[in-house]
């Protein structure tokens, strides 16, 4: 026997049709897929027998949208954040970041790691998450055990780690290798889960080669899947790509080997000529902007607007807790619809409805999801996120997409379903053990605090 829902609004934002607000609607759902929105009222009279437990009275003070697509993060460096914080990139990672990751990261810090950025997404009204890391089997086992939607990355990178490669193997010989423990585990264990797909993740040009990236391209044709990468995140990467291989760029390299093409999730983006955009926009392809990393370590500005006027779909995501240093989908929301107007130079740049829409079906469209998720359209999951408008904070409101654009915080987030099972109910994530992963992350906390490597914050916590 089916199972129905009903889910009233004050207000509902389908996304789709785009600058849409229902007033005071109902999302009806049945064993987990949107089958009307329509009047609150009507609903009431069409649906009488729906008993209370079945229902979430949102009418009064609620918003109702999609959930959020977090469409680049690291989730299990979580455990990483704020270990290292007002450094340019490559120092950052060089220095502190993949230092603390090879002494630290194991099964079990992405497990834990993992869990605790489900449970912060969840509770900021994020639904599905695209990562990148490594131990790409334990992000999909906390995924699937949460029930939140994920993309895993089947992570490639020409260097060791505690997961794959080896220090005797060249650039490429490691890339194989990453990818073939990915495909393994994607075989025997991903492809079982109902709400977890995955992507080919080559970190990026300069740390896979292009020998590396063209492999990863074949076997992303072989598999039917997308292609993931940090592309042209700082000018200085692009400065050097071109000084080292004849003034190509790394698009360029990209390009070259036939991976600009419907499928590639290219993120940052920062460092773009005017006629690769065009390229971009000519096959499809997507870009995922991460302003407040971006912000954060100076890497430059993604030029947000003039990628959607010519035509590129455009997600957001968080980027790591390492370089953020949080996975706020409204706050990402919000430093997107404002930079992109500073970036301009245009204030009617990035409106409120389009920071909604690449936050929501921006993402499912560059994961291949936008005709499961990202809207609330009749035949999609009903993976919904209400949000409280109640509180001074929200008084008055005017306009409900100015609001959720620019003043509206994750803890308004009060209820999260996806595929239609609550599984965050006023305020509380169903599915998972938040007082146990907060004491887990604060033992990894000790455990790396203690350790040398954490000297920038040891200095400024000194009593001395």
């Amino acid at each position: 026997m089916s199972k129905k829902q009903l889910l009233f609004g004050r207000w509902v934002v389908p996304v789709e049709p785009a600058d849409c607000v229902y007033l005071d609607h109902c999302v009806v759902v049945e064993d987990g897929i949107i089958t009307d929105v329509l009047p609150s009222a009507e609903a009431r009279t069409k649906h009488a027998a729906v008993p209370e437990g079945d229902r979430f009275e949102g009418g009064k003070e609620h918003v109702l949208l999609p959930g959020f697509v977090n469409c680049h993060t690291h989730s299990a460096m979580t455990l990483l954040r704020g270990i290292a914080d007002d450094l340019p990139l490559m120092p950052w990672l060089t220095e502190h970041v993949w230092p603390a990751e090879g002494k630290f990261v194991s099964p079990e810090f992405v497990a834990d790691g993992t869990r605790v950025a489900i449970v912060e997404m969840l509770k900021g009204g994020t639904t599905t998450f695209n990562d990148m890391y490594f131990f790409p089997d334990e992000i999909a086992k906390a995924a699937d055990e949460s029930g939140m939607r994920a993309v895993v990355g089947l992570i490639c990178i020409g260097f060791p780690s505690a997961y794959c490669g080896s220090p005797d193997n060249d650039m490429t010989a490691n890339i194989k290798a990453y990818l073939a423990k990915g495909v393994e585990i994607n075989d025997n264990l991903i492809s079982k889960m109902p709400l977890v797909t995955t992507i080919i993740a080559p970190h990026a040009p300069y740390t896979c080669g292009r020998a590396g990236l063209q492999h990863c391209k074949d076997e992303g044709d072989r598999l039917g899947l997308g292609v993931h990468i940090h592309l042209c995140e700082t000018g200085g990467e692009v400065k050097d790509w071109k000084a080292a291989n004849g003034d190509e760029t790394p698009i360029g390299c990209l390009d070259s080997l036939g991976m600009i093409q419907k499928g590639l999730v290219a993120v940052h983006m920062t460092n773009v000529e005017d006629k690769e955009m065009d390229r971009l926009a000519s096959e499809s392809v997507s870009v995922v902007h991460c302003p407040e990393s971006n912000m954060k370590l100076a890497s430059g500005a993604c030029q947000v607007a003039c990628l959607l006027k010519k035509g590129v779909n455009v997600a957001i995501g968080t980027d790591g807790c390492a370089s953020n240093n949080d996975l706020d989908m409204y706050s990402e929301m919000h430093t997107a619809a404002l930079l992109g107007k500073h970036v301009a130079a245009d204030s009617t740049a990035v409106p409120a409805a389009q920071a909604i829409r690449m936050a929501t079906l921006g993402g499912a469209k560059a994961l291949g999801l936008d005709k499961t998720v990202g809207s609330l359209e009749v035949g999609k999951a009903a993976d919904i996120q209400a949000v409280s408008m109640g509180g001074i904070e929200s008084a008055p409101l005017y306009d409900v997409l100015s609001h959720l654009a620019y003043c509206t915080g994750r803890q308004q987030v009060s209820d999260v379903w996806v595929a239609g099972k609550r599984i965050v109910n006023g305020r509380v994530v169903t599915t998972l053990d938040e007082e146990d992963l907060r004491a887990r992350a604060h033992a990894w906390g000790d455990k790396i605090q203690k350790s040398n490597l954490h000297t920038m914050q040891c200095k400024r916590t000194s009593s001395k």
